[in-house]
């Protein structure tokens, strides 16, 4: 029997996203598409919301019975319900969406006591692997080496940084002995605006519809060093889901992360 996948946030552009590839790969019964109360896509067949063949599963508000995983990339307003539907129903959980507040993050926390939980702000292969090398690099490179984060999204993205490029902060300063986040300075202005040592610069931008650059600047006197991921559509994010899906059905209680998926641990 395959496992049973609800989609919460299913017909935002990550939600239609994992629906398309979670249909194509074929994989997964689809049980859910969950939305908001009056998304312009309520009560159409989510599969064909999401740009494939009819699958008999309607966009609602309802989150289902008897669902195996969830895979929430909705909204910060909405989050709270996903671990609330998850822990009631002993449904493990993939958690996409960024933006959360420090409260949120401790429910979610919390909700890993009682299920499997796999929270991670960027659900890309290749972003899971930078984030290990990010820190690594730091760490060899030295105190010497200045760093800098750029990253760049589509007009549309609402919070600023990036909750990747946080995490990517926060992998440098575990291996480094920085303060997270107090050594984080978010972009500069002024007449007096030069780094002090061991800060982390971290610079959004903002424009067009740039799916996700992340590039980590590692630069001292006579040298630069630059680690880049490109992601070239939103396929990656959503493929690394369902990977991450399939990979904690099994899995008890516990928070767990991407670096797990991939054995980075």
């Amino acid at each position: 029997m395959r496992p049973k996948l609800a989609i919460s946030g299913a017909a935002g552009r990550m939600g239609r996203r994992i629906m398309a590839l979670a249909i194509e790969a074929n994989e997964f019964d689809i049980v859910a598409a969950v939305e908001k109360k009056g998304h312009a896509d309520t009560g159409k067949d989510a599969g064909i919301a999401a740009g494939m063949a009819a699958v008999g599963i309607k966009v609602g508000s309802e989150y289902p019975a008897g669902a195996d995983v969830l895979i929430d990339f909705s909204q910060p307003q909405a989050a709270d319900e996903a671990v609330r539907y998850c822990c009631a129903n002993d449904t493990a959980l993939v958690m996409g969406t960024t933006g959360l507040t420090s409260a949120q993050q401790d429910k979610i926390k919390q909700a890993s006591e009682k299920i499997a939980v796999i929270y991670a702000t960027n659900m890309s292969l290749g972003m899971n692997l930078l984030f290990a090398l990010a820190g690594r690099v730091a760490l060899k490179l030295g105190a010497d080496y200045d760093i800098e984060i750029i990253e760049q999204h589509h007009r549309f993205k609402k919070d600023a940084p990036s909750g990747t490029a946080l995490t990517l902060a926060e992998k440098i300063c575990e291996t480094t002995g920085r303060d997270f986040p107090g050594c984080i300075v978010c972009g500069r202005k002024g007449t007096d605006a030069q780094r002090a040592e061991g800060n982390i610069g971290i610079h959004s931008v903002r424009a067009g519809d740039i799916t996700g650059v992340h590039s980590v600047i590692f630069s001292t006197t006579g040298e630069t060093v630059t680690l880049n991921h490109t992601a070239h559509s939103r396929d990656c994010f959503a493929r690394g889901a369902l990977r991450a899906a399939k990979w904690v059905l099994d899995k008890p209680a516990g928070l767990y992360s991407m670096a797990d998926v991939l054995g980075l641990q």
